[in-house]
This record gives C-alpha cells, structure tokens and sequence, in this order.
C-alpha cells in the first residue's frame, strides 16, 4: 500500500497519470486502477492516514482473489449502447455496475474485455459517437441534371448530404453550385431540419469551408467561421486524404446514392424546387428504414439519442456575409464592386478585412471594426463620412461663398470688397476659393489690420488678387501713399517762428 499511498499523495497535488506511473515505477494501468478505486470509495491522502494497509485492501478490494474463478458474462451490448449518450463513460458504467453487483473485474479487467469485445462486434460498431455530439456533412459524388425549359441549359444540381454520427440521421438537398453561398445556406438548412446543433461539425476539405487543408492546423473561411460562432458550434475539418474521419457520411452519402439519388436517374426535372421535393420524399423513406445493424429506424435512433442532446438554435438568423482583404488607398477610401467606402484617415495604407453583407459594408482593422457604411451598388462613386476627412480636407469641403464673406466682413470693409471683386472676377464661385484659402493665411502671416491695409490699397489702384496683397505687404508698401495724392504739411504755429509778416515789415 506505500505506493498506493503515494500514487494518491501525487494524485492530490495535482500530477498527471503519466508523471505519476513514472515517479512511481508503475504502470499507468495500475496507477488510473488505483486513482478510480479512490474515488469510488471518495478516498484521498489525508483520509488514508487514519486507515491501516489492510483495511486499506479490504475496502478497495484489492490483494484478494476469489476462490471462484467462473467466467463472468457481461451485457456489452447495452455497455456499448450506453456509451453513446453523452457523458457517459466507461469509469461511470463500470462504477454502477459494480454497485448492482452486475460484475467484480477490476478497472482495467472491465475495460480490458470490452475492447476485446468491441474488436469481435461488426466495424459499424466501432466508432462511438455521443448523442448531439456530431454532424458529417459533404458532397456526394453523384450530380442530378436539372434543365431549364426556356435556355435549354442543363445545370447538374450538388447534393449537399448531412448526417449526425449517434443516429445516422440524414438530410439531402440538391445546391446550383458548391459555391460558399450555397454550402452555408444548405448548413443553416440542415440544422432547422434537425431542429437543434450538435457540438461540432466536420466537414471534408471543401474549398467553400477550409482555406488551408492542413493536417494538423486547417484554415476555416472567415464566413464559416462566422457561422459556427453564431450557432456556438465548433468546426473540425477531416484530415486530408483520411475517409475515417467522416466514415458516417461517407456512408451516409452511398445510401442517399443509392436509395434516392439512383431511382430518379430517369426522372428529368425542370427546376430545383422539383427535384428537392423528390429527395424529400426518398428522404422520409430512408429515414424510417429500420437499420439492420440496430434494429431501428434512423429516424427512432435520432429521436432516443441525438435530438434530446441537440442545442437549441439561436433565436436570430444567420445572415450570410462575404469577407475580403483591402488596402486602404491614399484618399482614405477602400474599394468593392467599383464603389469606394471610406474609413477613418489614420488609417491611409493599412490593411483592412471588409465583411460584405446584403446591405451593409463592415471595415475591421486589427479585429476593430472602423467604419461602417451602407452598401451601394452604385459604380464609381463614393460614401464618405465627414468624421473621416482630415480636419483641412473637411474645412475645404465645407468652404461656401457666404463664409468666405462673412470672415471678410470681419477683417474690414476692404478686405470684403477684395473678397467680393475675387468672386466676381472667376465664372464659378468653386474657382475662386483656392486664392481666397490663400488671402486667409496672409491674415495669419501678416495680421488683420496690415491685410486691410494692403486690401484699401489694391482697392483703389484697381488690383485684384492674393498675388498683389502679398507683395504689398512682404514689401510694407500698405502704408505708402496713393500716386496724386499730395503730401500735405501741417503749419505749425510757434512763438519763435517770424512768418512772413516780419519780413514784409522790416
């Protein structure tokens, strides 16, 4: 019992069973037999301190053998049948069966002949799936021609397949295309079919769903991530070239082959509504087939084992979005179907991620979203925000006639009459506000009162223009007199000037 001991001590502390079995040197069998017999008998380190090595033994029942060593026959079947519900296992059956007195095997005993019960039973009865654990979907092999009666093409329908790994349940629907449109269209189809979501869908390496086919780290399209994140569901694509991964829908697509897609080979349809209404109806009768292998139909097994573990659906649905990368341009502008959306100026040359949906047009940056517009359909031509110009782009834009008049008015009657003969002088008012933003920074340069000054002065010489303010008053010439007017000198009236009077005089 000291390495029983121990094995809880380490247990307690938080070790693995692997880290255990070593610091032991013991099997990690042994150790995980030890670790359930514990807890069984909810036994930890502190209570074994009170308990003697064989009272220890007799409590856990182990260094005693039975006299009779008759064979036990247990039920595996209904073992095996039970697995499925989800959160059952076989530590848990093992647990109750002893507490009925159903078997006496140890641990690793019960676990040992289970598995070599498993390895005798059919292979459709090897793989265990929970209830509501799982959905397979994928393509089947097989397309259905469908002809438009007015062009004469002939469009060969996708049959998109579904099918939950307890139950066997199925769901078939004919797609135009394997686009990603269709592909989670035919998703949010399929759940409202079942009326609930599983914990994981696993998909094939479809181009629609998985962007990088890896082995070990698979690429989801941002859409379909989307998707599974609205449904709380987590998507585990199938490693490449492993048909086991999806063995339940590989069948699952051969039954729909060959139970509904083979008898409609000489059936023509006209239109996709047609042939969907006929997969559904071969769908209701594969569906009810009893399955030989479980004695039950699929839809009987679906109802006992998937649909009372199937989450509920979200109570909003799923609207469809197309992603893409942009680049922000030197106009503060990103461009989609020829239409030009903008986005904060900060982020003039970043890469952005825009999400597409039928109305809106999304712009993230950094997992932020930074704009969003309404979508327009309308081709070269712009939706722009006013928040999102630069201050002197949005003071620019803004400029009208009747504000550069009233900051003139401000300034002083001349610089109004400057500004006014500027605006007449050009055909468009447009025309005219490049040299008016220029007759506005020589009032910052040169102050208001010397830009009146220069505007009295171009006033009357006839002159009309920034050019001739800023030579005037880079020059200081505002002040100087107008050419014709005299100078005129104040008489000055002083006790010691004589005046001409006292020269007349003498």
């Amino acid at each position: 019992m000291v390495k029983f001991r121990e094995i809880l001590r380490l247990h307690n502390l938080g070790y693995n069973q692997s880290e255990i079995a070593r610091s032991c040197l013991t099997a990690r069998s042994t150790v995980q037999d030890y670790i359930k017999r514990a807890q069984a008998h909810s036994l930890d380190y502190d209570k074994l301190e009170n308990l003697s090595d064989s009272e220890i033994q007799a409590l856990l029942g182990k260094g005693y053998r039975k006299q009779n060593k008759k064979q036990q026959t247990i039920d595996f079947e209904s073992v095996h049948r039970e697995l499925q519900r989800k959160g059952v296992t076989l530590g848990l059956l093992w647990m109750e069966g002893k507490e009925r007195g159903d078997w006496q095997y140890s641990y690793g005993g019960f676990c040992r002949r289970y598995r070599q019960w498993k390895k005798r039973q059919n292979l459709s009865m090897r793989q265990v799936y929970k209830g509501g654990d799982k959905l397979f979907v994928d393509f089947s092999g097989m397309t259905m021609p469908v002809l438009n009666l007015e062009t004469g093409e002939v469009t060969q329908a996708q049959i998109f397949v579904a099918c939950l790994g307890a139950s066997n349940y199925t769901y078939v629907e004919a797609l135009t295309s394997q686009a990603l449109d269709n592909w989670i269209g035919a998703h949010q189809r399929a759940l409202a079919f079942f009326g609930g979501v599983p914990a994981a869908i696993i998909p094939d390496n479809l181009k629609s769903g998985v962007t990088d086919p890896c082995r070990y780290e698979p690429g989801i399209n941002r859409t379909y991530q989307d998707f599974a994140e609205h449904y709380n569901v987590i998507i585990l694509p199938a490693r490449p070239k492993a048909p086991r991964d999806k063995a339940k829908v590989e069948n699952a697509v051969q039954q729909v082959e060959r139970q509904i897609l083979a008898p409609l080979r000489d059936q023509p349809f006209t239109s996709f509504t047609q042939l969907n209404q006929a997969l559904k109806q071969g769908l209701q009768k594969l569906n009810q087939r009893t399955m030989r292998e479980y004695g039950q139909s699929r839809r009987q097994r679906f109802e006992q084992v998937d649909q009372p573990e199937l989450k509920p659906l979200p109570s909003q649905t799923f609207e469809y979005a197309d992603w893409k990368k942009a680049r922000v341009h030197l106009d503060y502008h990103i461009e989609f179907e020829r239409h030009y959306y903008s986005v904060p100026y900060e982020n003039v040359r970043k890469s952005v991620m825009v999400k597409i949906t039928e109305s809106l047009v999304q712009i993230f940056h950094d997992h932020q979203r930074i704009a969003v517009h309404q979508r327009s359909r309308v081709p070269f031509s712009h939706s722009t925000e006013e928040g999102h110009m630069p201050p002197e782009h949005w003071a620019y834009k803004t400029q009208t006639r009747k504000k550069f008049l009233a900051w003139a008015q401000q300034v002083g009657p001349a610089t109004q009459q400057q500004v006014t003969d500027i605006l007449d002088k050009k055909r468009y008012d447009e025309q005219a506000f490049r040299t008016l933003r220029g007759v506005q920074s020589l009032n910052t340069a040169y102050g208001p009162e010397r830009l009146e000054a220069a505007c009295k002065r171009a006033n009357a010489l006839g002159m009309v223009g920034r050019r001739y303010l800023e030579s005037m008053l880079k020059h200081k010439l505002e002040s100087d007199p107008l050419p014709g007017e005299e100078h005129q000198v104040v008489p000055l009236h002083h006790a010691n000037l004589r005046g001409s009077e006292y020269y007349q005089s003498t």
